[in-house]
Parts: structure tokens; C-alpha cells; sequence
């Protein structure tokens, strides 16, 4: 990572404030704000409402009452403390780079146990059928056979940049250039477990929903369980490979 990468902080109504890396799709830029965000959770303080790691951007939602009933350190206003402490943040999430080359984050960042390393997931996909409405589209539109779309896109293994849209949705980065394409002009339904590409990223969907990527497969894997705690189960900076399964394999499916 580059410790020279630019930011900015501003607010988001009078609740809540963001520190922006720039808007890309970047694996260090993404590393850094999850770094950022890991910091601010070992640092909670009173009046903090939630923290929200993006792309490349944090976004601190707070009370601003309940801050300031907190803190007598912030006479000149919420804002301006929540400044500082984001760029007290930055600070401590430095990266530094060292003699052979490697990059590490600053000794407080990396020996906090709020910055714990992701976890691999192996994740199957029925690419077949039904369970890739889209599969015949995106094959015609690259100029590729099926059996080459499938191997393009689970030969990679995708970083989990973050989690939204629906509880569990994971968007995952960046897919082989040669599956880029482009959106639905308009949403349609999706089923649960729906393996779908969009621009240079691809996704999951963990419920039914309308849905505006191209659906080149299905997971019987669940995403999203309330039942049990976490009920996500991907978080960003996880890692995700995918691999075929049949359709016999996909109905017959215990998820564990």
C-alpha cells in the first residue's frame, strides 16, 4: 500500500462523517479503509451508532447528544472531534515499507486484535441451466464457449471488498477482463444463491430479490442465516474461490 494515498473527511447530515480514499475499486485502497475501520471498532467510544467499510471509504454513524454528553474535549463541535480522531486513525494505519520490499501496518494497528485476518471460503456453483439464466447471454456477448466462462470465473480467487446492498450480499473483486459486462438495463427477479457479474466485479445473492446482474449461476451454499450469530457469513477481506457442481450435486446439497 501506498502510505502517500490521499483522503478526505466530510459529513453526512449531522450524524455522521466519512473518510473517502477515492473513488476505484483498488485491493489497497480497500485494505486500508478495512484497517481503518478494524482501528475505530478497537476505539469505540460513546454516542457510536455503527461503522461502515465500503469500496474505499469509512462512514462513522453516531449520536451527536450522546457524543458530546461524552467527550468535554470537543468544544468546537462533534464534527471537528470525529475529524481528528479519523485522521488519528489514518495516522495509526500508516503502512511503512520495509527493507525486502513488504508493506506492514504500524505496530499498534497490527498487534490490535481488532485487525484479524480473513478468512478462505470455497463456495459451489451450479453454472447449468436454469441456475445461469444469463450464461448463454454472457458467452454470445464475450465471444467465449460456456465451459470457458465457467473456468474464467472460478479460476480466480476474489477479495470480499465489502457486504451490502442485502443482508449478506458480498461483492467480490475483480473478475478476469475478459468476463466484463455490463448491467440489465432493468432489474429482475433473482433467486436465492444467484452467481451473477457485473462490470468487473461479481456477487451473490443470498435471497430473493430484483437483481440487475448477469446470473451466470447458483450457489445451494447460504449466505445468510438469522438463526445463528454472525447470521453473515462473509465479511470484507475474506478471500473466495468458487468451483462447478452438478445439477444433481446442487439439488442434493447439505449446507452445513
Amino acid at each position: 500500500m501506498n502510505p502517500s494515498i490521499n483522503y478526505s473527511i466530510f459529513p453526512l447530515g449531522d450524524s455522521a462523517i466519512t473518510i473517502d480514499l477515492g473513488n476505484h475499486i483498488d485491493i489497497q485502497l480497500n485494505t486500508r479503509a478495512l484497517a481503518l475501520h478494524d482501528w475505530l471498532q478497537a476505539h469505540r467510544f460513546p454516542g457510536l451508532i455503527d461503522i461502515i467499510v465500503a469500496y474505499s471509504s469509512v462512514s462513522v454513524f453516531y449520536d451527536p447528544v450522546l457524543v458530546r454528553s461524552g467527550r468535554p474535549d470537543c468544544p468546537d463541535g462533534v464534527f471537528y472531534w470525529l475529524e481528528r480522531l479519523l485522521k488519528q486513525a489514518w495516522e495509526a494505519t500508516m503502512v511503512t515499507e520495509t527493507g525486502d520490499g513488504i508493506h506492514a501496518l504500524s505496530e499498534e494497528t497490527a498487534s490490535s486484535p481488532g485487525n484479524p485476518s480473513g478468512h478462505f471460503f470455497r463456495i459451489p456453483v451450479c453454472y447449468e441451466g436454469e441456475y445461469g439464466p444469463d450464461m448463454e447471454w454472457v458467452a454470445r456477448e464475450k465471444g467465449l464457449a460456456v465451459d470457458k466462462v465457467i473456468r474464467l470465473h472460478s479460476f480466480c480467487t476474489y477479495h470480499v471488498y465489502m457486504v451490502g446492498f442485502l443482508p449478506g450480499f458480498p461483492y467480490l473483486g475483480k473478475t478476469d477482463p475478459r468476463l466484463e459486462v455490463s448491467r440489465k438495463v432493468q432489474p429482475v427477479p433473482v433467486a436465492a444463491g444467484g452467481v451473477g457479474i457485473a462490470g468487473v466485479q461479481t456477487g451473490i445473492y443470498p435471497l430473493n430479490s430484483p437483481g440487475g446482474w448477469r446470473i451466470i449461476g447458483r450457489t445451494p451454499s447460504k449466505l445468510f442465516k438469522p438463526e445463528i450469530d454472525p447470521p453473515v457469513r462473509l465479511q470484507a477481506g475474506d478471500q473466495v474461490q468458487f468451483y462447478p457442481i452438478s445439477r444433481e450435486e446442487f439439488t442434493s446439497w447439505k449446507d452445513s
